[in-house]
């Protein structure tokens, strides 16, 4: 393992932890990038161990569009529980959906179950084995008219991407 990589284990995240010190202080005073950028090297060196397996993005401009997906998601979630809260009760239909899960690594798992919770309305509880060894993301919905339809939606619109990005 080189030098470089033994410093900075995680070189794209200490480049958000960067661009996240700088966004969150609103400025690009020297003082500022430079605890920024020892902020965004320390953190990831000193949390390696907790990163068991590598993390390599596979099509990196296809981040760009899970996150523009997920931004649209949230938006729109935020309108619809706005509208269940403040209509009639009986609206609500809650319920707990199973999504069987084709994504084989934990951390591309970690990353869908955060995407679901996210979103206004759903809540991810469980990460389940199905017991011939394949896993299923229990969560919770505030509204849910058609289980099986939130499963493929789930599955199209971030599973799908996420296997992209993450897996081969």
């Amino acid at each position: 393992m080189s030098v470089l990589r033994r410093l900075f284990p995680h070189p794209l995240l200490s480049l958000l932890l960067l661009a996240c010190w700088l966004w969150l202080n609103n400025t690009l005073a020297p003082g500022h990038l430079l605890l920024g950028a020892l902020l965004g090297a320390a953190i990831p060196f000193v949390t390696r161990s907790f990163w068991p397996e590598p993390l390599t993005v596979r099509h990196p401009l296809r981040v760009l569009e899970y996150t523009a997906v997920v931004l649209y998601d949230i938006v729109v979630a935020n309108l619809q529980v706005a509208a269940i809260i403040l209509g009639p009760a009986s609206r609500l239909r809650p319920a707990f959906v199973r999504v069987p899960l084709e994504l084989r690594s934990d951390f591309a798992v970690t990353v869908l179950a955060s995407t679901v919770t996210l979103t206004p309305g759903t809540v991810s509880v469980e990460i389940e084995d199905d017991g011939a060894g394949r896993r299923v993301l229990v969560f919770h919905a505030l509204r849910c008219l058609d289980a099986d339809d939130m499963v493929r939606t789930i599955k199209r619109r971030y599973e799908r991407r996420l296997q992209e990005i993450l897996e081969c």
